[in-house]
């Protein structure tokens, strides 16, 4: 079963068949199957800190990992090394909104193209919407990001701006 957080953030990423996105915080791979089911000369990088997690990620997508769709990457977000995506997104990945997260989106700033779309997105939970998107709306645009945007929707919240 694929929680309805999840369907809704792949929903809102919106990811086009020939796009090469980036997921921070890939945790089991849920979201990178739904992902890569749509991708067909696109590409996905799932990147998490855990190697469980990552390794949980390849089990569940080795046909995706096959077929070149996926690349899966175990890192701290702070010291990846990516560049040229067209959008990046998190689910549930609290370093948006408990921390400054300024090497994070230094990271997250480089890794993107003019122009490219980065969410962090968030399934509903017992922290109040204001409180997390505001905070990541206001560190969002004091690093370098425009066009900022805080959703929401009965199944997550989250902030999306553009590089």
């Amino acid at each position: 079963m694929i929680p309805d957080r999840i369907r809704w953030a792949v929903d809102v990423v919106d990811p086009r068949a020939d796009e090469r996105l980036l997921e921070i915080g890939c945790g089991p791979g849920v979201a990178a199957a739904l992902v890569c089911e749509r991708l067909t000369t696109g590409r996905l990088t799932a990147v998490d800190r855990s190697p469980v997690a990552v390794e949980r990620t390849r089990r569940r997508n080795a046909a995706h990992l096959g077929s070149g769709r996926l690349e899966v990457v175990q890192s701290e977000l702070d010291t990846l090394a990516v560049d040229d995506f067209d959008k990046a997104f998190s689910v549930d990945v609290n370093v948006f909104w408990t921390t400054d997260a300024a090497r994070e989106l230094a990271v997250l700033h480089g890794a993107l193209r003019p122009g490219g779309r980065l969410y962090v997105l968030y399934g509903g939970g017992p922290t109040g919407e204001d409180r997390v998107t505001r905070t990541i709306a206001d560190s969002l645009a004091g690093h370098g990001f425009v066009e900022v945007e805080r959703i929401g929707s009965p199944h997550g919240m989250g902030v999306v701006a553009r590089r």
